[in-house]
């Protein structure tokens, strides 16, 4: 059943048009974040969920002719002020994700030896993580507070194309410095 739902969100964002209003941004969580696909790729308007607390986008290329890799970007946030995990940094969030618990909580499947951390470092506040997981095979994920609120970026490639690990990273790092851009810090 979830390979089915996966399948279908990727074929809804395969339908994603350059040209579409509203095809690279969606507003989600009653409009207070939003959420912006990098240059060349498309937000999957139909598959994103949102309720009052939290949000799942899905991003994909928005076309062949973009030059750019086939991939699918879910982007998650998490509930108002779950950012606070993050407040004693992020070298501390990413040992914890490299334990037995924190590899569990990344596995797709819930079972902590299915997943191996690659590498993990914080860039710039964000920690970025390389993975091979048994079920989602090799991938990035990052981890960002943006508004109070915890974000989860991953990347990955389609069966038939894999991203390389450069590239994997580099959507990452894109999808992430769009999302902040789309979501900047407000006060004093």
């Amino acid at each position: 059943m979830k390979a089915f739902g996966v399948a279908a969100m990727a074929l809804a964002l395969a339908g994603c048009d350059i040209g579409s209003p509203g095809a690279h941004e969606v507003a989600v969580l009653q409009g207070e974040f939003n959420v912006r696909a990098p240059m060349f790729y498309c937000v999957g308007l139909e598959s994103a969920r949102s309720t009052k607390d939290t949000a799942v986008v899905l991003i994909g290329r928005c076309n062949a002719m973009g030059g750019v890799a086939a991939a699918l970007v879910t982007v998650t946030v998490g509930r108002f002020a779950s950012a606070g995990v993050m407040l004693a940094g992020g070298e501390a969030l990413g040992r914890f994700m490299v334990s037995p618990a924190g590899r569990r909580a990344l596995s797709r499947d819930g079972r902590a030896n299915d997943v191996v951390v690659l590498q993990s470092g914080v860039v710039e506040g964000r920690l970025l993580l390389h993975l091979k997981d048994r079920v989602a095979g090799d991938y990035w994920r990052a981890i960002v507070g943006v508004k109070g609120r915890l974000v989860t970026v991953s990347a990955s490639g389609t069966a038939g194309a894999p991203l390389t690990s450069d590239e994997g990273r580099q959507l990452v790092d894109a999808t992430l410095d769009a999302l902040l851009a789309a979501n900047p810090p407000t006060g004093g």
